[in-house]
């Protein structure tokens, strides 16, 4: 592969060996999109998997020299599906970190708005040398580069919280090397390299996709892995004889007697170290024992059930319900007012009218 890049005669050498490495890339995302489709469609971080997927086989194909800059009725699905291959990333790493994520109309929004930007470059723009295209793929560039930073943001913001340990490790793996696929692409854009070289270009991004194609595959084929991943949310259940006892003891003595959960910014390693505990034997005791997938939803149980039995106190009535929020642990009204209603369905004033009614009944 080095002796492709670096010698010059040998461009047929490196034509025939992108096409190569690109007819197998996309095989192996489509693939993978197939996994995803037969045992895990119910689940919106497979759909977003498989819509990712589909996105770097279209991207291959599109990326190939036999290929790349011819306009056709055939080739349009397949832009689309590779300029919205960054956005179907950014929703997929939500998707995998976040427990109970689902699209909105904003997300279908942005994708559309950058599939057809996209589209209009690759089959318009570019192949006819407008002047505008440098314009819009510096644009799109920073688009790639936009959206692998949002994914990353959340790869590190979620997995402190993260209680799932198999599902921490596959995910990370995953979505890092796919964003730092991504984001060497963009960085060989703005660099001028895909345009002084654009055969050895090529070449790399096929053997880089190819990585990534593989990393996903290997996690997908094994059933642990893609159960780790995609794996239905736990239900948080009581155990009677947890299988630490002694752990389990001392975390309901800090939540129940001390009320551990009020404190402001409490960290997982931070309780750990608090109960004298390893980190890896609490998260173990939270998920395992006591069933829950994510440490700050766990956290906002004890909260949300702090202030319930405040709103439903008629000796509280006439406290603000901000304070409530913030003497349960919640930093802020918002985040506590969408954490009460996914949990009783009502908002905090309406639940507690409505306490208020069933005691005056």
């Amino acid at each position: 592969v080095a002796a492709i890049l670096v010698r010059p005669q040998w461009s047929r050498s490196r034509i025939a060996a992108t096409r190569i490495l690109g007819g197998g890339v996309a095989g192996l995302l489509i693939l993978v999109a197939a996994i995803l489709l037969r045992d895990h469609w119910g689940r919106t971080a497979a759909r977003l998997g498989m819509l990712f997927a589909l996105s770097g086989a279209a991207h291959a194909i599109t990326g190939s020299p036999s290929v790349c800059g011819q306009v056709g009725p055939w080739t349009l699905p397949l832009v689309m599906l590779s300029t919205g291959g960054n956005v179907a990333f950014w929703l997929f790493a939500s998707a995998l970190f976040e427990d109970g994520f689902k699209p909105r109309p904003i997300h279908a929004v942005i994708w559309t708005v950058v599939v057809i930007v996209g589209s209009i470059q690759g089959l318009v723009l570019a192949p006819t040398g407008s002047p505008y295209a440098v314009y819009v793929a510096g644009a799109l560039t920073l688009e790639t580069l936009f959206f692998v930073g949002l994914a990353s943001g959340q790869i590190l913001a979620a997995r402190a919280d993260d209680l799932v340990e198999p599902r921490r490790r596959l995910r990370l793996q995953v979505v890092a090397t796919a964003a730092g696929y991504i984001a060497l692409r963009a960085l060989s854009d703005l660099s001028g390299v895909r345009q002084a070289f654009p055969a050895a270009a090529s070449l790399i991004d096929a053997l880089a996709l190819a990585l990534v194609a593989a990393v996903v595959a290997l996690a997908l084929l094994s059933l642990r892995g893609g159960e780790a991943m995609f794996g239905q949310a736990a239900t948080p259940r009581p155990v009677s004889a947890p299988q630490d006892a002694e752990a389990a003891k001392a975390l309901d003595h800090a939540m129940r007697i001390d009320r551990a959960y009020r404190q402001d910014g409490l960290t997982i390693g931070v309780l750990a170290t608090q109960l004298s505990l390893t980190e890896h034997r609490l998260r173990r005791l939270i998920n395992q024992d006591l069933g829950w997938r994510n440490f700050n939803a766990f956290l906002n149980s004890w909260r949300i059930a702090e202030a319930k039995a405040a709103l439903a106190d008629p000796t509280q009535a006439e406290v603000p319900i901000l304070t409530i929020a913030l003497d349960a642990g919640f930093a802020s009204l918002g985040p506590f007012n969408r954490a009460f209603k996914a949990d009783t369905g009502l908002t905090p004033t309406e639940y507690r009218r409505a306490e208020s009614e069933i005691g005056e009944a």
